[in-house]
């Protein structure tokens, strides 16, 4: 079989159709909540601490001064836009869960076959009586 024949069954198969559908909503899905977070739940926050911009908060690392000079700037640490990374993150995690969560609701449960029935505790007792009784 051919490379391009057998990409394009690959490509066309169903769960790399529905696959590709998730990605591309599931970024744009992101963005949305990315603009929640960003632009109404953290001017909210910052209102609730006192106008604290949460994004803006950082910590900057100074280096220890050569021959003694001025102490010279190192890292900068965002953790501002840490704290709001996980908050996109816990609001994207709660909506999957809920979707997951009224997808399981909604699909009819598949019915598993059911385990054939042993033998029962006196036809176990029988068995063996007449068992018993052969020797």
């Amino acid at each position: 079989m051919g490379f391009i024949k057998e990409f394009k069954e690959f490509a066309m198969k169903g769960n790399v159709m529905d696959m590709a559908v998730g990605v591309i909503i599931g970024g744009a899905f992101g963005k949305i909540v990315t603009s929640l977070v960003d632009d109404v739940l953290m001017p909210f926050i910052g209102m609730l601490t006192g106008g604290v911009d949460l994004s803006g908060l950082e910590y900057k690392v100074m280096l220890p001064a050569v021959d003694g000079g001025e102490p010279v700037a190192g890292a900068v640490l965002k953790y501002g836009a840490f704290i709001q990374n996980i908050i996109d993150f816990l609001i994207i995690a709660f909506c999957i869960f809920l979707m997951v969560k009224a997808m399981n609701k909604i699909m009819p449960k598949k019915e598993e076959p059911a385990a054939p029935a042993g033998p029962t505790q006196e036809e176990l007792l029988t068995e063996i009586r007449d068992l018993l009784k052969k020797k």
